[in-house]
């Protein structure tokens, strides 16, 4: 495979259709100016591109493409969508969401509403190391919060992404923990060690700054609740605490705010139940289908030699010099550019893993380093990407677009500069690595 610059057109054509239209709409004082032309739709022409841009048979490439669509991670994505779809969904005809927000208002203080939800947040997405589990469990509650107080609906979705991507970063049964350590052959404590003097800032400026943001408007009195109607949230954050996969977890919350309903709220039938899982379904369908585009067109490009382009590239940057900090950064350039094309970060985890222990082993990076930066930087992008999955599920759920967020995912802005500084400055300081570890023996 021959690294072509050009292979990465199709993204760049996607985004500016994406991204570019919305900014002009909007410019026009449009109404949704982000919807007038949905993502979609606008990768359409990407792809056409895309196929355009290869060679051999058309039908080859074709194949290449339904073969991205139909990658194990891509649908996982999608069954996930659905199931957290058809949740939100159910538990929100049978009361849930009110009850639950009604619930939180009447335990937290008003001035620790913000810092409370992306505590209880990045709790439940270290336990059970996902961060598309749990923004489906928990956006919805933020919406509800959101619809019962002045708190920006932005700010608060904004702020279940950045609890979410902690944990996301931090969990050691975390998609991206595991890629980042094997692929580096490094302890998973030793990364979590790492990551956690890098994390941990960050989120203690971004409980400070939800904590001043969350005190601008009045809080709603609580209204009245039945705890039954909570128990549906409570199951979800019980199940997925204990390590449940998350399709099951979902799967178990539909089920249970379906007997909720039905044992609890007057002519609630299964044909309502039914309607409600449908509806839930249907309100993924933008997100579900952009997932397989992006899919089928990122399989394209790296088929084409752009991720190698990307690759080398940032090789060739590196190659003469031997300073520990120039290394880093280009640790962090590789995985980091590498999500912006794939949007999964453990894909770009796993695509730029052996050019980062390369990059590691010629300047002098500690594996535990090299592990900690991978991940810490896919999910800095991960977490402000609007393609993404995590912007795509929560924007679904909050009925806002994913460019609207951006700017509300504050934990993520701030992981990122904590990263660069940690980068420029060296910190933390590392000790001298045991000789098993070296040899990538313990994960």
């Amino acid at each position: 495979m021959q690294p072509r610059a050009i292979a990465l057109l199709p993204m760049l054509l996607f985004l500016a259709l994406f991204i570019g239209s919305g900014l002009y709409y909007q410019s026009r004082d449009v109404e949704f100016a982000f919807y007038q032309i949905s993502a979609p739709v606008a990768i359409l022409p990407a792809i056409v591109l895309a196929l355009a841009l290869g060679s051999g048979a058309l039908s080859k490439r074709i194949e290449t493409f339904i073969a991205g669509v139909g990658d194990n991670t891509i649908i996982t994505m999608c069954l996930i969508y659905l199931l957290a779809g058809a949740f939100a969904s159910v538990a929100k005809a049978v009361g849930g969401v009110d009850a639950t927000v009604s619930f939180g208002l009447s335990v937290i203080p008003e001035s620790l509403v913000l810092p409370g939800l992306f505590v209880i947040t990045a709790f439940v997405a270290t336990s059970m190391g996902t961060s598309m589990g749990t923004i489906a469990a928990i956006a919805p509650v933020a919406v509800g919060l959101s619809e019962a107080t002045d708190l920006s609906l932005a700010l608060s979705v904004g702020t279940v992404i950045g609890g979410a991507m902690f944990g996301d970063n931090l969990s050691i049964i975390s998609d991206t923990t595991i890629a980042a350590t094997r692929s580096q052959g490094c302890a998973m404590r030793d990364k979590f060690r790492l990551n956690l003097v890098i994390a941990l800032p960050a989120a203690a400026i971004t409980l400070v700054l939800l904590f001043i943001l969350g005190d601008s408007g009045p809080i709603a009195e609580p209204g009245d609740y039945e705890l039954i109607r909570v128990l549906p949230y409570v199951a979800v954050l019980v199940l997925a605490v204990a390590g449940l996969n998350v399709m099951l977890v979902l799967f178990t919350g539909i089920v249970l705010a379906g007997l909720v309903g039905l044992l609890s709220v007057a002519d609630y039938s299964i044909a309502q139940l039914s309607k409600d899982i449908y509806a839930g379904y249907t309100g993924m369908q933008e997100i579900l289908i952009l997932s397989l585009l992006i899919g089928g067109l990122g399989a394209l490009m790296k088929r084409q030699g752009g991720l190698e382009f990307l690759s080398r590239a940032i090789d060739r940057l590196t190659r003469g010099s031997s300073e520990r900090r120039s290394g880093e950064a280009s640790i962090a350039a590789s995985v980091a550019l590498t999500n912006l094309c794939t949007a999964n970060n453990t894909v770009a985890i796993i695509i730029s893993g052996s050019l980062a222990r390369d990059i590691a082993s010629r300047h002098g990076v500690d594996p535990r380093r090299s592990a900690s930066l991978m991940d810490i930087f896919s999910c800095v992008i991960q977490g402000i990407l609007p393609y993404g999955a995590q912007m795509l599920l929560a924007g679904s759920i909050a009925a806002l677009s994913p460019l609207e967020l951006i700017g509300s995912t504050y934990y993520c802005w701030l992981l990122g500069v904590v990263g660069i500084f940690a980068i420029i400055t060296g910190i933390p300081k590392l000790g001298e690595r045991p000789a098993a570890r070296l040899a990538g023996s313990e994960i």
